[in-house]
């Protein structure tokens, strides 16, 4: 609206001063040399107008003929940045639909028009990694690393390539050199900071965590978390050449990461070297309220040295209760339970895992079962459930297991990665179970409980013949039957003696190894009974013939 009254108004100037121009008077006189003009004033400056309007349009004719060349040639070099924009567009689209053919035609076009563009170099790099041509892609990078505007960029595909050819030294150069231009790539700091880890170098991995969180990469809490686990892996490391150190830099290692366990664990035993048994409690406590671990609990019934396993039991009750139902609790009461041959004690802590027993609560009810009744039946029941019972927690990083903490994933050299929770491997199945799941609570309950009898007396016949007459305890079976007896325990040097001459140097091989049939001198496993009858009894026509006159 404001422009359509600007122009009304414009218009209606433009008419008052023709108007103003058509009534004024007078002649105007221009003489030059022998040359005379006469002329009205509203011809004169109609004439003006002429002039000007044709000055100006020979003007522009004459300037288009001039700039005619550089226009075309300004035309033309559109017209191949538009195609090669087109190109590149394509090409990378090929890339990510991962058409090499295609990446690879789109890259020459790209590279004949505008060779020199970030983006032409990009997919020139990249095509030739979808190809699988290493060299092709490092020219490619080294040539973006040589341009200022893509150097990070190619220092970043260097990097890649040198991974692939894992060429550790190179890989880390170039990523030192990429923090040299930019100190806050991410990338760039992470492998320079996996690479000192994966080196042991722990003092250069605090400095550039350091470098990290003062350029903003990462926050304050990551940061006392991953300087918490650099310190507790050279404490570690110092703990048998330098323990000075190896305390103070765990010292300082529990205050960034006061739930971290080794360290807890590590700094709980230089605290009780030290006396100071309540600081070292207090320390374990707080961890055990985050984490409940193993190792905690080991660490703090062995606070103060010395102390008899009663003591130590008593001191693990006093932390289950900080997180009573715990399984970690209940399990490590069983073990200062069984330490102090408090067995009753140790099969009402793991009454409540029983249902769903994990291998380490198994082997500790098969521990409680041989030192407290020599039930070598039941234990052997325990054991083989635990075969097939639920893996317990352990230290995972990356699908990778491991008996003890580490710093960095071995995987993908990650830091802090390991955790400490049941392995995927380790999780429930739907494939039905190789074992019967009944199989070990029968033979527990079908086993009979062998006691240890005192020894013969000195002039006991047994004596007096150089040899021990083995004598058993039968329980009955719960259907009644008597169950056939078996030998006690023997000592231990006789055992070995025995294993040792019944189990020939080499073993025959008596049928094909495909044949499904069972060897007739086959050995008892010790969870079948032995049917004497049966394997006395005659095969063929003969045993058909004695079956039939009995």
């Amino acid at each position: 609206m404001f422009r359509i009254i600007l122009f009304l108004v414009l218009i209606a100037l433009a008419a008052l001063g023709a108007t103003w121009v058509a009534d004024q008077t007078g002649t105007i006189v221009m003489s030059w040399d022998v040359w005379r003009v006469e002329a009205t004033l509203p011809a004169f400056v109609l004439g003006v107008g002429v002039l000007v309007v044709a000055s100006v349009l020979l003007w522009s004719i004459v300037r288009g003929l001039w700039l005619a060349p550089k226009r075309l040639r300004r035309a033309r070099r559109e017209r191949r940045n538009a195609r090669g924009r087109e190109a590149v567009t394509r090409g990378l689209l090929a890339i990510g639909q991962g058409d090499a053919a295609a990446a690879r035609s789109h890259a020459r076009v790209a590279r004949r028009l505008v060779s020199r563009d970030p983006l032409t170099l990009l997919l020139h790099a990249q095509s030739a990694q979808l190809d699988g041509n290493a060299d092709r892609a490092q020219r490619a990078f080294r040539t973006m690393a040589e341009r200022a505007d893509t150097r990070l960029l190619g220092l970043r595909g260097l990097f890649i390539e040198a991974q692939r050819a894992d060429d550790r030294a190179a890989a880390v150069a170039i990523a030192e050199e990429a923090l040299k231009v930019s100190p806050s790539s991410m990338w760039a700091s992470q492998a320079a900071l996996g690479y000192r880890c994966a080196a042991a170098d722990w003092t250069g991995a605090l400095a550039i965590l350091d470098k990290n969180v003062a350029s903003g990469l990462i926050d304050k809490t990551l940061y006392r978390r991953q300087r918490g686990v650099l310190l507790t892996a050279r404490a570690l490391e110092l703990e048998q050449s330098d323990r000075d150190a190896s305390r103070n830099a765990v010292m300082e290692a529990v205050k960034f990461a006061p739930t971290l366990v080794p360290a807890v664990v590590l700094a709980s035993r230089y605290l009780g070297e030290a006396n100071q048994m309540r600081r070292a409690m207090r320390m374990i406590e707080t961890a055990w309220l985050a984490q409940p671990h193993p190792d905690l609990a080991d660490a703090y019934a062995h606070v103060t040295p010395g102390d008899s396993a009663r003591e130590r039991l008593a001191r693990i009750e006093t932390l289950a209760e900080k997180t009573p139902g715990h399984p970690e609790g209940a399990m490590a009461i069983a073990r200062a339970a069984i330490d102090a041959s408090e067995f009753a004690r140790a099969r009402a802590a793991l009454e409540p895992l029983i249902a769903a027993p994990t291998q380490r609560v198994a082997m500790l009810m098969a521990e409680i079962e041989h030192n407290e009744h020599a039930d070598s039946g039941r234990a052997r029941a325990w054991t083989l459930r635990a075969v097939r019972a639920l893996h317990d927690p352990v230290w995972t990083a990356d699908g990778y297991v491991s008996d003890h903490w580490r710093p960095v994933s071995p995987v993908t050299g990650r830091l802090d990665a390991f955790q400490w929770q049941t392995p995927l491997a380790a999780l429930p199945s739907s494939r039905p179970a190789l074992v019967e799941a009944g199989l070990p609570d029968q033979i527990a309950g079908e086993a009979p409980r062998v006691e240890a009898l005192p020894p013969a007396s000195p002039g006991g016949p047994a004596a007096a013949q150089g040899d021990v007459t083995p004598v058993v305890a039968v329980e009955p079976s719960p259907s009644g039957v008597e169950a056939e007896p078996s030998p006690s325990f023997r000592a231990q040097a006789d055992s070995d003696k025995t294993v040792a001459s019944d189990i020939p140097a080499v073993i025959p091989i008596v049928r094909a190894p495909d044949d499904p049939g069972v060897d007739e001198d086959q050995q008892n496993d010790g969870f079948a009974e032995e049917n004497a009858s049966a394997a006395r009894q005659a095969g063929g026509l003969r045993g058909l013939l004695s079956r039939r006159s009995t």
